[in-house]
């Protein structure tokens, strides 16, 4: 690899994130649909927002989820993304470095 101040990847290089960037967003949408038994769940990756901070740095991805799950019925939004975070387990602290999350229940959409 050469090193240079140019900020783009090599194709090889970014073909290898989008891959692992895949893979994680699938992660994320499998766990949020088992543990959570969600009617619906959308997983937007946006590390490309975060190119050159240090949680993209450090391989962790920013993803943003909207999860619509009857298991949020008569929670608070905190109570609610408790158990999202509970849903990600490990992930959390290996694979991804940020999580932005809208989580409701059928009725309130």
């Amino acid at each position: 690899m050469t090193h240079s101040t140019d900020d783009r990847q090599s194709t090889a290089d970014t073909g290898l994130t989008e891959n692992v960037s895949k893979k994680r967003a699938e992660m994320v949408r499998e766990r949020l649909y088992q543990d959570l038994a969600a009617e619906f769940v959308e997983v937007d990756d946006q590390s490309h927002l975060h190119a050159g901070h240090p949680g993209a740095a450090a391989g962790g991805s920013h993803f943003e989820v909207l999860v619509i799950s009857k298991m949020f019925e008569d929670l608070t939004t905190l109570a609610r993304h408790r158990l999202i975070y509970q849903a990600m387990g490990d992930a959390m602290t290996r694979d991804i470095h940020a999580l932005s999350i809208k989580a409701f229940t059928p009725s309130e959409v």
